[in-house]
């Protein structure tokens, strides 16, 4: 490749379902893998154009918890590919392409929302729940229940954004968040807890402005 990395990522229709469930890669594809960033690392562009290929979704979908733009969360799958690219000559593969992509991808969504925290607080203050919400709680379907969910934790700080969205939205272990935020297992028990309390007292607070 030459040093203006051009990758066709595009995005489909639902972004969110694609990838949702992924196994674990068989003996050959991990094989087949291992020499496409060997390759990749060798300057071989095709090489590497099928790691976006077979991975697009994976991140497509890690990347949608960090935002429902279609433009922006383009952009991200974009720059987690282009960051992955920059990094393989650090990929350990014991650890499996498909996971380290995803700790990439977290930690290119994770400095999204560090760097757009301020406005969001700022729209989060100007703009209520109760113009979320169209009806009882009850009432809601599972894309309006989502999108609620979404934008409380939108008005929460990013780390406790961060891992209320890895450990109960994803469902990652504390072993598998410490690996993709680089944070210790102590460190993520802790914030945890911090960042279920905030959220619990925003509800609190909030309850009000819900019909």
């Amino acid at each position: 490749m030459d040093g203006h990395l051009t990758l066709d990522v595009g995005i489909s229709e639902r972004p969110w379902v694609t990838g949702w469930i992924r196994t674990e890669p068989a003996k050959e594809q991990m094989a087949d893998e291992l020499d496409d960033v060997k390759a990749s690392l060798a300057g071989d562009g095709a090489a590497y154009r099928r790691i976006v290929e077979r991975y697009q979704g994976h991140v497509s979908r890690i990347l949608w918890y960090f935002t429902r733009d279609p433009d922006t969360h383009a952009e991200l799958i974009q720059e987690a590919f282009v960051q992955a690219y920059l990094s393989l000559p650090g990929f350990k593969a014991k650890a499996g392409l498909g996971h380290w992509l995803a700790t990439v991808a977290t930690r290119v969504g994770y400095r999204y929302w560090r760097q757009t925290a301020r406005q969001k607080a700022r729209d989060a203050a100007q703009t209520g729940l109760s113009q979320q919400v169209s009806g009882p709680l009850e009432e809601l379907t599972a894309a309006e229940a989502a999108e609620l969910v979404h934008r409380l934790l939108a008005r929460l700080p990013p780390r406790d954004r961060l891992v209320l969205t890895l450990r109960y939205l994803e469902g990652c272990s504390v072993e598998e968040t410490s690996r993709r935020t680089g944070w210790t297992t102590t460190m993520v028990k802790v914030q945890t807890l911090r960042a279920r309390r905030r959220l619990g007292l925003l509800l609190r607070s909030s309850q009000g402005q819900i019909p």
